[in-house]
Order: C-alpha cells, then structure tokens, then sequence
C-alpha cells in the first residue's frame, strides 16, 4: 500500500481516475504523474517514490523549471509537457495589453525553461513550435485574449497526443521484437524509466513491454536499477509491479552476465535526444548495455517519439551532456557512502553510436534503421 499525505504545496490525490481490472482481478487505477484540470497543474513528486505518492502544486514558469531540474518530474516527452502546462497554468491569471506583449513574454519563459534539463531536445521542440504557432496565430489577427487562449489549448493538447504516441510506439516496438523471434514468449531489459512516470501515459520503451504483456507474449521483463538515481529501483520497478507484469530488478552490471546466462530477445530503451545520423542520447548506462548487447546477439532497440529526434545535430557528438551534483552519487536517501574527499564525474547521459543500434529506432510512425531515418522522418521531424 502507497501512502498519500498533504504537506506545504502539496495536496492529498488518488493516483490516477481511470480504473481498469488488472490481471489478478483487482480493480486498480492507471497510473498518472501529470495531471491537469480546471487549469490546474499537479504533478507527482517522482523523488519520493516508491515510499509515498504525493502530489506537487505546480502553479508558474518558475514552479516548472524547478520541478524539471530538481527531476521531481523527469522523462524527455514529460520535461516537455510538464514545461509547457506550467506556461499554460501562469498564463490564465496572466493579462497583457498588446499580442506583442504576449508574445515576447512566453517566448522568454519557453526559452527559460529550457535551460533546466539541456540534454532532452523536447522542450526545445516544444518552444521552437510555440513560437511558429503563436506567428501564425498572430497573422490571422487574433485578440490577445484569443492567443492567450490559443496557447493554453494548444499546451493541453499535449496530453493526448502523447499518450496515443506512446501507443503506438508500443506496438511498433512489440510488433518488431516478435517478428524477429520465434519464442512464444519473450524476455526483455530496459534501462532507466521510460512509462507512465516519464510520459503523459503508457510509456515509450516501456510501452513496448506493455504491448508484449497485453498480448501475452512477455515472459519476463528484467530493469536495471539505473545508478545514481535510480530511476529504474524506484520508478520502472514501481510501474512493473503495479501493471502486475513478471519482473526482475538487476544491478546495471549484471546485464552482461544476465545476458550470457539467460535467453533475452531484446533490450529496449528510451532517448532524451536522436540525431541525424541515428546517435543517441540516454540516461547513463546505456552506451555500456548496447556494447553487451552486440557482443550477445541481442537486439538493441531505441524507442523515442519524433519530437525526441534532432535534425539539427549530425551526430551524437554535439549532445550537450548534462552533468548532475556530485551528491547523487556520494549519497543514497541523505546518506553518505563514497569515502569523504573523493572527487566524482556524474554525467546524467551518454551517447550510444548508431551502429549499436540494431534492433531498430521505434517511433510512432515504425521502426527504422538508424541509416535510414533520416531520409523516412525529416519532414515529420524537423
């Protein structure tokens, strides 16, 4: 049982509102970090998970960048959503004279928020596409309180459209993992969390070990614990075990012995970041799995919407990388276990090259060769 409690800024919320009847017959609700009603914003506070529930008010600009970059809320499509309904929840008690005004103000916050996680491109994306979109607006000659409202829904919208995204992403992946095994069932490793808790719903990678399980066909699904955060103890193991699916918890160094060991059909992982070239960026951990994955024989899949791919960047060199506190990795839950006086290099991502990628770049429009997607996306993607 998961406890909820009120506290400050916080509020006392049930999970989620969208109840459905989980294997075992119990009747469970679906889980949800993002929540937004009668301009509101509320967000789960993914910190404190698994031990408590507890949601965050998250009322301006300001709330949002620091929910994003305290990674109280973190996952590429969520930093952006999460970024973009803290614009959406300032802007309804917000009043300007001119669009101009307007205009220029979200813009400045847009760009603000993107300076709390550099390495994801989503909310890049997000504001770069604000800003096209509130032209346009402008062109057709809106009232400011047209475009004001233009920009709230548009910000909402966000919401569905991600979570039908993520779906198909699930089955394209699963689709993919099937036809290339004859298993009647298959076993998979994911790094990091990449569901519910990092989407507006179902999840990309792990949306594809969801669509395995909703057909039957996932027979075991192995998370690496994802040191120094561990976001996959914490948060994947969470959604694993609440979704009911058969699920094992490993250390990140024990991919190669499990691999050597078990038989695995696919590992598949999320991206903060695709580029040209099909290089990517993810949490730290991931270059290191692919490399044991090519040695094993087993397929590596990259799952990422196309708001997570960069055409801007040739390759993967040109990702920024995030680089976290010294103390995510000294400290475990405030207590410290690395020597005092130790120096650290905590890079929250790594790139994983193209050619490592050989099950494939699952999107919502397939799954495609990292040489060839380029050429299959850039009008979708740019």
């Amino acid at each position: 049982m998961f406890s909820t409690k009120s506290s400050g800024r916080y509020v006392t919320l049930p999970l989620g509102q969208n109840y459905r009847t989980a294997p075992d017959g119990i009747c469970k609700m679906s889980l949800e970090a993002i929540r937004w009603k009668d301009n509101k914003l509320e967000i789960l506070d993914q910190l404190l998970l698994p031990a408590s529930t507890e949601f965050m008010h998250v009322k301006n600009v300001e709330d949002g960048w620091q929910v994003i970059n305290k990674m109280q809320v973190r996952g590429a499509p969520a930093i952006a959503i999460v970024g973009c309904l803290s614009l959406a929840a300032e802007l309804v008690n917000s009043s300007y004279s001119t669009c101009s005004d307007l205009m220029k103000a979200v813009t400045e916050k847009l760009q603000y928020l993107v300076t709390a996680r550099p390495t994801a491109v989503n909310m890049r994306k997000a504001t770069d596409d604000m800003i096209t979109f509130m032209s346009q607006c402008h062109g057709k000659g809106m009232s400011t309180e047209e475009l004001k409202s233009s920009i709230i829904s548009r910000c909402e919208n966000m919401l569905a459209i991600d979570v039908d995204t993520n779906k198909k992403i699930g089955d394209f992946g699963a689709q993919s993992i099937l036809a290339n095994s004859d298993a009647k069932q298959v076993n998979v490793i994911t790094h990091c969390n990449t569901g519910s808790l990092a989407t507006a719903g179902y999840g990309t990678a792990l949306g594809v070990i969801r669509s395995l399980h909703a057909q039957g066909k996932l027979g075991h699904a192995y998370c690496t614990e994802t040191r120094p955060y561990n976001q996959g103890a914490r948060l994947t193991a969470f959604e694993l075990v609440y979704e009911s699916m058969p699920s094992t918890l490993i250390c990140d160094n024990m991919a190669a012995s499990l691999m050597k060991s078990k038989e695995i059909h696919a590992v598949v992982v999320g991206a903060d970041r695709v580029t040209c070239n099909g290089d990517t960026a993810n949490k730290i951990g991931t270059y290191q799995a692919t490399v044991v994955a090519k040695y094993h024989g087993v397929p590596f899949y990259v799952c990422a919407p196309i708001t997570s791919i960069d055409l801007c960047l040739p390759s993967g060199e040109s990702i920024p990388i995030e680089e976290r506190p010294h103390k995510e990795m000294t400290h475990v839950a405030g207590v410290r276990i690395a020597a005092p006086g130790i120096s650290c290099w905590n890079p929250a991502f790594d790139v994983t090259p193209a050619e490592l990628i050989t099950g494939g770049i699952v999107t919502e429009l397939g799954v495609f060769k990292p040489s060839e997607m380029y050429e299959k996306i850039k009008g979708e993607a740019s």
